[in-house]
């Protein structure tokens, strides 16, 4: 029978620990690109044409798609951080075992 465990208890714990992060690193961006923060301003995307106008819906646009971004990215480290937890119980099992 084919073993799940691929990684050992050090890099599932690091996957761990660092998806964890990612995940409240994106979710607190996405929240403050949600909101249009101006300090935030520097990394959106748009033109300067944009900004002289008198409509800034094009930035505000822009400030939603990298919001949007910023929570698909939390989702993906949510399902790397399922996974790594999935390694960890693994490895612990193993070690429970004896083998």
């Amino acid at each position: 029978m084919a073993s799940l465990l691929w990684c050992g208890p050090k890099l599932a714990a690091c996957g761990l620990v660092l998806s964890i992060w990612g995940v409240v690193m994106l979710v607190l961006l996405g929240i403050f690109f949600n909101v249009h923060s101006a300090i935030l301003l520097e990394d959106v995307p748009f033109q300067e044409k944009d900004i002289d106008d008198d409509n800034l819906e094009a930035v505000h646009k822009a400030y939603e798609q990298v919001s949007y971004s910023c929570f698909l990215t939390a989702g993906m480290y949510v399902l790397l951080g399922l996974l790594s937890a999935c390694q960890a119980r693994l490895n612990r099992r193993k070690q429970m075992l004896g083998q």
